[in-house]
């Protein structure tokens, strides 16, 4: 009797001591770092004269939550070895349980400022920055162009375009499926390849996502903590359906980034803050 006694309680102290040692992991070494995941997207659509073009997705920063100015400044270094061709900033920039001073509006302004692209920066808001009225301010002085519910056609040496869609967060108002009926009621260039950015990535359910060749999407962190035989350990809304890394639905690449920081509780493992880089190619 008093051996078994005695072995349960060294299971259970054994136990303690894993979950501690995981909860120590996954706060303090697990949030910090950065991964640069890299992606070949092949697509016989995308225009000779995109062959090798370099996009970096950079989202859900939420910053001062784990990820401080000495993160991004690291971040943005990183990126800017890359040199990519465009950014796209997808949302969640800010986190709505901090308070924010005029220095740190300073501190982004600069530090995004200071991100390099051959063509342009892009962004939209995610639900985290819809009641931070200094969301566009920054954008706008960091040289970041807006397509929230908007579309851009971008070119590179030479006449055939890409065309670009943002769709701003749709947590507290589904918008989707009328914001692209106007957008594509106003497009009138041909276009071969399409990009579609959008924050939730659920809401790919709610359009005719066929229309798009590749769409990047964020918001679910990739569940932020990684176990086997687990997935979206800590999920959010509007993320239930699409958390993992990639999926391909019928012609549609979808891709969705782990992103930089934390939302809910202030734990990664197995899935370091990270970035994307995706390379375009026809062949």
């Amino acid at each position: 009797m008093h051996i078994k006694i005695r072995l349960w309680v060294k299971v259970v102290f054994i136990i303690i001591i894993f979950v501690c040692l995981f909860f120590l992991y996954s706060r303090f070494i697990g949030i910090k770092g950065l991964k640069v995941k890299e992606y070949s997207i092949v697509d016989k659509n995308i225009p000779n004269n995109f062959y090798g073009l370099k996009i970096v997705q950079l989202n859900d920063i939420h910053y001062k939550v784990t990820t401080d100015k000495s993160d991004l400044e690291k971040i943005v270094k990183e990126i800017n070895l890359l040199k990519p061709d465009i950014v796209i900033f997808g949302g969640d920039l800010f986190d709505s349980n901090i308070k924010y001073s005029d220095n740190d509006i300073k501190d982004l302004t600069k530090l995004l400022k200071s991100i390099n692209s051959n063509i342009a920066k892009y962004a939209i808001k995610g639900e985290e920055d819809v009641d931070i009225n200094s969301w566009e301010t920054i954008m706008n002085d960091s040289n970041f162009i807006n397509i929230n519910d908007d579309y851009e056609f971008i070119y590179s040496k030479g006449s055939e375009p890409i065309l670009l869609v943002g769709i701003s967060t749709n947590y507290y108002n589904n918008h989707i499926k009328e914001t692209l009926e106007k957008i594509y009621s106003e497009i009138n260039l041909k276009y071969n390849y399409s990009i579609l950015v959008l924050h939730e990535p659920d809401f790919i359910d709610y359009i005719e996502y066929s229309k798009f060749n590749l769409i990047l999407a964020s918001h679910s962190h990739n569940g932020q903590i990684v176990l086997p035989f687990l997935s979206n350990v800590i999920s959010d809304k509007y993320s239930n359906n699409y958390y993992n890394e990639f999926y391909e639905l019928s012609n549609t690449k979808l891709y969705v980034s782990s992103g930089i920081g934390t939302s809910k509780y202030k734990l990664r493992f197995l899935n370091k803050p990270s970035i994307n880089l995706y390379r375009l190619r026809n062949k």
